[in-house]
């Protein structure tokens, strides 16, 4: 149940370019007080942020307009392979935006999650097949460059919530009495 302020809290926690240690996953269902105003400061963020890889926004009344912010944050992002935006009232509008963003430029983004929204099979097929194909491409690559004695960098779908190490914020609320608000530092 975050509003603007406390998203633009958590914007502070997305630094730019390395400043400092920032997230690497955040997770802000169910938001519904947040405005349209928080979600542009959010996608600022994300676009600039050094960091983060795993975004979900699920449930959360979002509409094409907001999707539109986020397509041009994740084409911004250099970091970003995850964005759950399941359950957002999203339509084929918005799903066009994001095909035309992972066919014509380069992403780091490897998974894109829009089931639950008033988009086509079709468009959601599409968008996934074209992100699959970035990842075989990416893989062909990367062993061209191992033969050659280069680096080859993993390949991860999700990022492990495991790794001690890594930074994260999971802000949900759910139906009745659960509550669930965690963070780990």
């Amino acid at each position: 149940m975050l509003g603007d302020e406390g998203l633009q809290l958590i914007c502070g926690m997305l630094p730019p370019d390395g400043a400092k240690s920032g997230l690497k996953e955040l997770t802000l269902s169910a938001n519904p007080t947040v405005t349209s105003k928080g979600w542009a400061r959010l996608a600022i963020a994300v676009a600039h942020s050094s960091q983060l890889r795993v975004l979900n926004l699920d449930y959360n009344p979002l509409g094409d307009q907001i999707a539109g912010m986020l397509a041009v944050a994740v084409a911004s992002s250099r970091t970003l392979e995850v964005l759950d935006l399941e359950g957002t009232g999203l339509t084929n509008q918005s799903a066009q935006i994001f095909l035309d963003m992972v066919e014509n430029y380069p992403t780091c983004l490897r998974m894109l999650i829009l089931a639950e929204n008033n988009i086509s099979t079709e468009l959601q097929q599409q968008i996934s097949d074209l992100l699959s194909e970035g990842e075989e491409e990416e893989d062909k690559e990367g062993e061209a460059r191992g033969s050659a004695g280069g680096r080859e960098r993993e390949k991860t779908t999700w990022v492990s919530q495991s790794n001690l190490s890594s930074h994260m914020v999971l802000v949900t609320s759910g139906l009745g009495d659960s509550l669930l608000a965690e963070t780990e530092m």
